[in-house]
């Protein structure tokens, strides 16, 4: 075996669901051609970012331990804080429990996803609450509790589908609770008509108090400021509008965007350094009808491609672009009750929809599907179109 072949070390930072994802199918895929994965993550534990909104409701998931996922994958876990990437050594620092370590790699996967953007508004990294991982959602459990206690107010800022699945769990699980949904936008304003309307009916069956066509300006301790100055009063605000990438990239010197994820090109590699491939949040993908914007379903089809384009170049061939079409906006609504809007590929509704038991059925699924398909990943190696079947006409990426 060539020296070439022998020391092709791949390092994947962050185990959310396309870091995990690609970790499992580039060990498949490199395996055979001296590719050896280790698979960076500060927590043991696999987070399902899906249902975050369960947790801030005192639901119990399952506990899903990152080395039992790997188990008989050949990925090798480390668990710590990647802090910085020295893009020129090829390295990478890690922060660990034992101390430091500094990792080498010939290929660097940049998975460490977003956070809810609370830069935008004065007082919302101090005041607001997020569902970024599982204790920040613990967190706002033990406050629900004690506002259902006190028969308080709970505002969510956002009404995209973060903030839709947030307001409609957090009133069905705490009626006593009055739930105030503030945003620019009118809820479900991506879906059809009829999508929509039951989107609606469901709000007000649920008495969640929607405040569309505002702006937030500032969020205090005890209240959400409009536009205008209009003060409305909460015991707790739930921040859900925008995404904003882990900053190591843009500290390491790598191309990123405004929301600081790194720019790629038509093969998800770095436009400033293509040993890094970035998936996920973490990466400004374009395709022809815009930028993806950050969804496990967008997500996973990434993950894939990284881990085929990183074998493909282990074999000595080019990375092929990456193309893809959105399926779906599927959306819970408290546990009961979910609509699914069908799209087009490049996510603008179509006729068809589902709602009630059958969406709530197929919103499961969707939920559920990562841990299925990571299992199926350690078995077979499955083609990209058994996985994703849908795809659109690939853009180069975006300057900088």
């Amino acid at each position: 075996m060539s020296s070439r072949r022998s020391s092709q070390r791949i390092v994947v930072l962050g185990a959310g669901y396309t870091g995990m994802l690609t970790a499992i199918r580039a060990a498949g895929r490199t395996r055979r051609h001296g590719g050896h994965v280790t698979l960076v993550n500060p927590s043991s534990r696999f987070t399902e970012r899906l249902r975050m909104h369960q947790i801030a409701t005192g639901q119990s998931l399952p506990d899903f331990q990152i080395v039992d996922v790997l188990d008989g994958t050949g990925v090798d876990f480390v668990q710590g804080w990647a802090t910085a990437i020295d893009p020129d050594a090829r390295e990478v620092t890690v922060t660990t429990a034992d101390g430091t370590r500094v990792l080498p790699y010939d290929r660097l996967v940049y998975a460490l996803g977003g956070k809810a953007d609370r830069t935008t508004v004065p007082g919302a990294d101090v005041h607001a609450h997020t569902l970024d991982d599982p204790a920040s959602a613990a967190r706002l459990a033990t406050r629900l509790a004690e506002i259902a206690a006190a028969g308080g107010t709970v505002t969510v800022c956002g009404a995209g589908l973060t903030g839709i699945e947030a307001a409609t769990e957090i009133a069905e699980s705490f009626p006593s609770i009055r739930t105030v949904l503030l945003s620019r936008d009118v809820p479900g304003s991506m879906m059809g008509e009829r999508a929509r309307a039951y989107l609606n009916a469901a709000l007000e069956r649920l008495h969640v108090e929607v405040r569309s066509g505002v702006e937030i300006t500032k969020v205090l301790p005890d209240a959400v400021e409009l536009s205008g100055g209009e003060l409305v009063h909460t015991d707790a605000a739930l921040w859900t509008t925008g995404v904003r990438a882990a900053a190591t990239a843009a500290r390491s010197g790598i191309a990123t965007d405004d929301h600081g994820r790194i720019v790629v090109d038509a093969t998800l590699r770095s436009v400033s350094h293509p040993a890094i491939y970035a998936v996920g949040d973490a990466a400004a993908v374009r395709q022809a009808y815009g930028v993806l914007h950050g969804t496990c379903q967008s997500g996973l089809p990434t993950a894939v491609h990284a881990a085929d384009a990183i074998g493909r170049e282990l074999r000595g061939r080019r990375p092929k672009p990456f193309r893809f079409g959105y399926m779906h906006q599927p959306v819970s609504l408290g546990r009961h009750d979910a609509v699914i809007q069908f799209t087009r590929a490049d996510d603008t509704p179509r006729r068809w929809h589902l709602t009630g038991r059958r969406a709530v059925a197929y919103k499961e699924f969707v939920s559920s599907s990562p841990m299925t398909t990571y299992r199926l990943s350690k078995l077979f190696a499955l083609p990209s179109r058994a996985l994703w079947t849908r795809g659109g006409r690939a853009n180069p990426a975006p300057r900088v």
